[in-house]
């Protein structure tokens, strides 16, 4: 039974989603600001959740193609997992975002709180991004 931590990197902040102990379910978890501290408060949540494995957002285009920020994502994804040590799988996060503000809004979240809690929204679609490696990760490989 292990922890999968789901993460929606972005330029002010990362959104973070955990998986329960099964590997069946995601959830939002939190954002944290993308600093010189962000490591740090990765390394806590990592270790506070018995975190064994990370799936990281890559943005792609909609070809399917490495977008402009991607770049910048292997980078992190390089000092993740030098600093950590932890098995790291790209998936694409394309709509993820969209897919977050959507559900947000299916769930009664007031138009405000999504305007201003935008760390919200981030750890929503860092959700929805782990939700989509759980679901494929489970499909059946026959048949």
């Amino acid at each position: 039974m292990t922890r999968i931590l789901g993460i929606d990197y972005g330029s002010e902040r990362i959104g973070l989603a955990l998986s329960d102990p099964m590997g069946i379910i995601a959830s939002p978890l939190d954002a944290i600001t993308n600093d010189v501290h962000a490591l740090e408060r990765l390394h806590a949540v990592i270790a506070k959740e018995s975190v064994t494995m990370l799936v990281v957002g890559m943005p792609l285009t909609l070809k399917g193609e490495m977008g402009g920020k991607a770049q910048e994502v292997e980078e992190f994804i390089a000092t993740l997992e030098s600093a950590l040590g932890l098995h790291v799988i790209r998936w694409d996060e394309r709509y993820t975002t969209t897919i977050a503000r959507r559900s947000m809004i299916d769930l009664g979240t007031k138009k405000k709180t999504r305007r201003t809690d935008r760390g919200r929204v981030d750890a929503m679609a860092a959700a929805v991004l782990l939700q989509s490696y759980l679901d494929h990760d489970k499909r059946p490989t026959c048949c």
